[in-house]
């Protein structure tokens, strides 16, 4: 189980705090949405989540354990909004194998084929991809590292109706090996999934 107890964050740049005393509890074979408008601090939950960010007061467990920044960057993948602006390999290969420099190419595949991206070529600029495509591709890259919590920022924004429910029907698939959190503006797209949901307000986490 994750949890958070009592996060309290207030960047110097900000009049008033970003998240305070902030709680929650995530389980595995549930997704928890946390949903909210633009600016109330989603994507700050994730990327401190993640330990790509700190923060002043609380504490972060796994299992009833403290974790600091370095075991939560273990413990964690992330997914931002954008994955593009985050790619750094020249092909999909190259991306796949970013601190993988032994993944052979049949790994490679059965990477892309658990995410749908059946027949991909390995050879093809990440960029070329489609925003689907690029999305499933982020995803794979981070299941790669094997994390226990796969922490997602709006992982449908933008894509159409289509492409939105290969996600949602990929995520319903690795609910179960994986404690899956969502920061979405659009959580009526996962109505039909077994979630906990959350809404962030005024820095809080409010059951919904």
């Amino acid at each position: 189980m994750l949890s958070l107890k009592n996060i309290y964050y207030h960047p110097s740049t900000s009049e008033k705090p970003i998240l305070r005393d902030l709680c929650l509890k995530s389980n595995s074979g549930k997704i928890t949405i946390v949903r909210g408008p633009s600016g109330s601090g989603k994507t700050t939950l994730v990327e401190i989540i993640s330990g790509l960010s700190g923060y002043q007061k609380g504490e972060i467990t796994w299992f009833n354990k403290p974790l600091n920044a370095r075991q939560r960057r273990w413990l964690c993948g992330l997914v931002f909004q954008f994955p593009e602006r985050y790619f750094l390999g020249l092909s999909v290969a190259q991306e796949l194998r970013l601190g993988h420099k032994r993944l052979t190419t049949e790994e490679q595949i059965s990477a892309l084929t658990k995410v749908g991206l059946i027949n991909l070529d390995l050879k093809k600029p990440p960029e070329s991809l489609s925003g689907g495509q690029q999305r499933r591709l982020a995803i794979a890259v981070q299941l790669l590292r094997s994390p226990k919590v796969l922490l997602l920022d709006e992982p449908t924004a933008g894509l159409d109706w289509s492409v939105r429910n290969g996600i949602i029907e990929l995520l319903a698939k690795l609910k179960d090996k994986q404690t899956i959190l969502i920061v979405t503006h659009e959580p009526e797209l996962f109505k039909n999934l077994n979630t906990d949901n959350y809404e962030l307000h005024n820095g809080q986490l409010i059951p919904k």
